[in-house]
Formats: C-alpha cells, structure tokens, sequence
C-alpha cells in the first residue's frame, strides 16, 4: 500500500500542534510529580489509558487485531525503544534541570538524519541541517542552557553527567523509533501501530516500577488531576503522532518537534508563573525562525 504525503505546511501545522500538546503533557507531569506521583506510574498510567482509548478506536471501526508475524515482532522491537525513550527522557528530568534534558533530548532531529542517511533511507537537505544547528541554538538561550538569564540552579557532579547520558541514549532511541516506523511500520493501521507500541511501553514501565519497587500515586486530589490531565494529553499526542508518522516526512519535519520544549516554557510561564526572561525569549524567536526555514526546505531522496 501507497503512503501518500501530506502539504507540507500541513504537515508543519500539525506537528507544531502535537508538540505544544506533549509540552501541555510535560507541564502537566510537573505538577503530578510535585505532588506525589514518581516516573515509573506516569509512564505506566498514561501509556496504558493510550493503549485502551486506541484499542476503542480499533474496536469501533472493526479493525481486526492482526499484524503479520514478521511486522508484530518489528512493532516489539520498536516499542522497546520507545520504552526506552519515556524512561530516560524522565529519569534525566529528574537528575538535571528539565531545561536542560530537554536541549539534549532535542538534538534527536539531528540523530534522526544521521540515522536515515547512513542506512539510505533518506538524505536530509542541507538547509534542514542549518535549520536543526539554528533550532539548537535558539533552544540553548530559550532554555537558558548556559545560564546566561540566571533563570534557574544548575546540577552538577556525577548528577549532571548521567542526566545527560540518559537524555541523550533517549533522542537517539526516538529517533531510531521515528525511522523504523516509518520504513517497517508505514503500511501498518496507524490505530493498530500506536496499539501495539503503548502496550509494549506499558508492559516495559510496569516491569519496570515492580522490579525496582518504585511506584508511587499522587497524595492528593491536585496530583491526580495533573496524573489524569498528563494521561490525556499524552494519549492524544503519541496516538497522532504514530498514526500520522509516514505521511508527515519525518526526516525533514522533525526539527519542528524542538518547538515541544518552547512551547513548555510557555505553558509554564501561564499555568507556573514562572517568567521568561528577555534572552529567553529571544531564542523562542530564532526556534521559529529555524522552524520557517525548515517548512520552505524541499526534501531530497
């Protein structure tokens, strides 16, 4: 079956919408956390609730619960590595300053084109590797990376470097997860894809919590809000994420997801009150001049 490629700036719009809900997710998750909640529940909840509202999508449209043998065990291998990715991505936010994993984590773009065009997959055009080193640098001042708008205390020590290690072994299992969706994945039910993938990453994180002993439930009603918000929000996300993967071009539009972290600082400056300063504000600006560069770049094969 034939794949057909959305607009391009469709493609751009609706990734800028799922970023800014998996923004709306992390915000969320903050406040579930600050209440109780700990990584291997969240991860856990929010997962299976997708798998379930998924498995309702497939239910009412009567789609049959069948993958070929070869595609099923494709789909566990890549569920693996997004299991991997929801693990380490929070496991880093809790040892680093969450600015910072997320600069790290959203050097994944970058992995992805790697990825592509050493197993020929695709070649990223020149401009979209100046549109993700733009991206990245934009991020680094709206994050404030460096420390330069004193926005926050920093990790240090053995904290910082294994918070790094781990955000990063997360960007490089996302963008692994992107590209075999799409070259192993692309003729799957995109509902039945997203199945399989929240089922596996759910198994992984409940393994997960039960072999550490480290689950933890909100301790009161704000926390389970947020733990129910974050589910929702995360639901809506990863589902149109995967379902819409292969008519999007990832490989050229996934610098557009660096607007996730942008879209954090936002939210949280509304819903946490806290401020942005001017240079942070600043690399929000260069993030969509990167952005618009990006959507007028054409791919190349």
């Amino acid at each position: 079956m034939t794949v057909t490629a959305l607009p391009r700036w469709l493609s751009a719009s609706l990734l800028l919408l799922i970023a800014t809900t998996f923004a709306s997710n992390h915000v969320a998750a903050r406040v579930a956390f600050d209440h109780g909640a700990n990584v291997a529940t969240a991860v856990a909840v929010r997962s299976s609730a997708a798998a379930l509202f998924v498995w309702s999508l497939l239910r009412a449209a009567r789609v049959p619960l069948r993958l070929p043998r070869p595609t099923f065990l494709r789909a566990l291998g890549i569920g693996v590595l997004l299991s991997v990715q929801s693990l380490c991505l929070y496991s880093a936010v809790a040892r680093i300053p969450v600015a910072l994993a997320l600069l790290v984590f959203n050097t994944f773009p970058m992995m992805l084109g790697l990825l592509a065009w050493a197993t020929g997959t695709a070649r990223p055009a020149p401009r979209a590797f100046v549109a993700m080193a733009l991206a990245l640098s934009g991020l680094a001042l709206a994050l404030d990376a460096f420390g330069w708008a004193g926005s926050g205390a920093r990790a240090d020590g053995a904290a910082m470097t294994s918070g790094v290690v781990l955000a990063a072994i997360g960007a490089l299992a996302f963008a692994a997860v992107l590209l075999l969706t799409t070259r192993w994945l692309a003729d799957a039910d995109g509902r039945l894809r997203s199945f399989v993938l929240m089922i596996v990453v759910a198994t992984v994180a409940l393994l997960a919590g039960k072999t550490s002993g480290e689950f933890a439930w909100p301790q009161d009603a704000i926390g389970w809000t947020a733990l129910a918000l974050l589910t929702l929000l995360y639901s809506s996300a990863i589902t149109a994420l995967f379902v819409l993967l292969p008519r999007l071009g990832a490989v050229n539009n996934a610098a557009i997801m660096n607007f996730e972290p942008i879209a954090a600082l936002l939210l949280a400056w509304i819903v946490l009150d806290q401020a942005m300063a001017p240079l942070q504000l600043l690399g929000a600006a260069i993030v969509v001049c990167a952005i618009v560069l990006l959507v007028t770049t054409p791919s190349r094969r």
